[in-house]
């Protein structure tokens, strides 16, 4: 049979399997639902080193070790919070006011889920998606469908084990676009959780059903002068960040910018950190690796080691190097390599002085990550709360973009999907969590005179 076909037919069974779940799973005591995430979350833990594996195997993108920290982050820090928030039942109630609120699930969640991440997304989302009483379907990247399937196996036996209805948590095993347009459509689905490419994302907005999506991460990192005395701290972080799991993460930073006092000497710290600074002749012909066309990213450059990007743009680079550099002058599409890159590659830019730095970052946010993150190290409070007028959801001050942004090393949500705003074209700039997948009632009481309507306005 054809296989669009075949991919419609599996996700209308799957949302309507996935909805005779739902109605089943409400009510559920919300002590019970804890437990059931709880123990789905400690079913994953051992296998995220496999896992890992099975994700870069698959998809050839990234590195096996990361993707097993990524899912361990899930595992345990996604996990942990979950288990101190209120999503079912009375979340507040105010006796003054005579009005209390009520957590209610949503329905059935379609999540999307990108190749980048196929294992560490569907464990954050179902999650995720059960603590708030819902059914989820994901739907993953077609180079990413074993290991996804693997990971909802998991969860979704332990899920049954503990007393939740079969098909409460899916995985689409025929996966086409067709297939994944016609899951986020379905009368049955309540939910779109769209974490992909701008082709995806539109489609998901275009599915006619209420939908939270991300969008692009072109995170410029501005560092102060201010910061002469810990270049090499802040060196590292950039590094550690930007090479993670070999660049796949959005939230890495895309952009160093250093005032001029202290650019010399971030160049220096960078490359004693594994960088390595490109010549320009090197830079255009990685450019020409990374990007097929003006904002056509090659999809098989994505999340590759910095010696096999070197070595396909015909250069080479010292052992033990992580990340890639290209020093920049121009924002913009005729220097690709100042848009996003999910590898492990940098732009690099000295500025005029500590205006123009935040002015470069605001034009390099603008510039393909309009609304997602940015960061700046300084230990100046003016220039932070300069830099904090920035267009996106996040500023990160003194962290490493992806361990910050995601909540690991900041107090922020822990979350693997994060908003982006009306800046570009999101409905959140939140990091999305569980309380975004319940609808809250509001239960009122009358508490003053209703009449009093024709005395004060009439």
């Amino acid at each position: 049979m054809d296989a669009d076909l075949l991919s419609i037919a599996a996700a209308r069974r799957s949302a309507e399997s996935a909805f005779e779940a739902y109605q089943k799973f409400l009510g559920t005591d919300p002590k019970h639902v804890d437990a059931i995430v709880d123990a789905m979350a400690r079913a994953i833990d051992p296998e995220c080193a496999r896992l890992g594996q099975m994700a870069v195997d698959e998809t050839g993108y990234g590195n096996a070790d990361h993707k097993r920290m990524k899912d361990l982050m899930n595992a345990r820090g996604t996990a942990d919070w979950l288990r101190d928030i209120t999503t079912l039942g009375m979340l507040w109630r105010d006796d003054a006011a005579k009005i209390a609120a009520i957590g209610e699930p949503m329905g059935v969640v379609a999540a999307l889920i990108p190749v980048t991440n196929p294992t560490s997304t569907i464990i954050f989302k179902v999650l995720s998606a059960v603590k708030a009483g819902n059914a989820i379907v994901c739907a993953p990247h077609p180079r990413g469908v074993n290991c996804g399937k693997e990971v909802v196996r998991i969860m979704s036996e332990v899920a049954e084990q503990m007393g939740a209805p079969k098909g409460l948590i899916q995985c689409l095993e025929s996966v086409t676009i067709q297939g994944t347009a016609e899951l986020m459509k379905h009368r049955r689905t309540s939910v779109v959780m769209a974490t992909g490419g701008p082709a995806m994302v539109k489609a998901a907005y275009s599915s006619g059903k209420p939908t939270l999506a991300v969008g692009a991460g072109n995170v410029p990192c501005y560092v102060h002068k201010s910061m002469a005395k810990e270049l090499d701290e802040v060196a590292e972080q950039i590094v550690a960040s930007k090479g993670f799991d070999y660049g796949t993460a959005c939230v890495s930073e895309q952009a160093v910018i250093a005032d001029p006092e202290i650019a010399r000497e971030m160049r220096h710290s960078l490359k004693l950190a594994g960088a390595y600074f490109c010549t320009p002749a090197e830079a255009d012909r990685l450019a020409k690796v990374i990007f097929t066309g003006k904002q056509a990213m090659n999809p098989e450059r994505v999340g590759q080691a910095p010696e096999v990007l070197a070595e396909l743009a015909g250069f080479s680079v010292p052992p033990r190097t992580k990340c890639l550099v290209s020093e920049e002058t121009e924002i913009g599409w005729q220097r690709p390599l100042s848009a996003e890159k999910l590898n492990p590659v940098l732009a690099f830019y000295e500025a005029k002085d500590s205006d123009h730095g935040i002015k470069l970052a605001q034009s390099i946010a603008r510039f393909e990550g309009w609304g997602h993150s940015s960061v700046v190290h300084s230990n100046d409070p003016e220039i932070v709360a300069k830099f904090s007028t920035i267009p996106t959801g996040r500023v990160l001050v003194n962290t490493p973009a992806i361990m910050g942004g995601a909540g690991y090393c900041t107090d922020l949500e822990p979350s693997f999907m994060l908003g982006t705003g009306t800046w570009s074209g999101s409905i959140t700039s939140d990091n999305v969590t569980a309380l975004h997948l319940i609808n809250i009632k509001r239960v009122a009481y009358a508490n003053r005179p209703w009449r009093d309507i024709y005395e004060e306005y009439g």
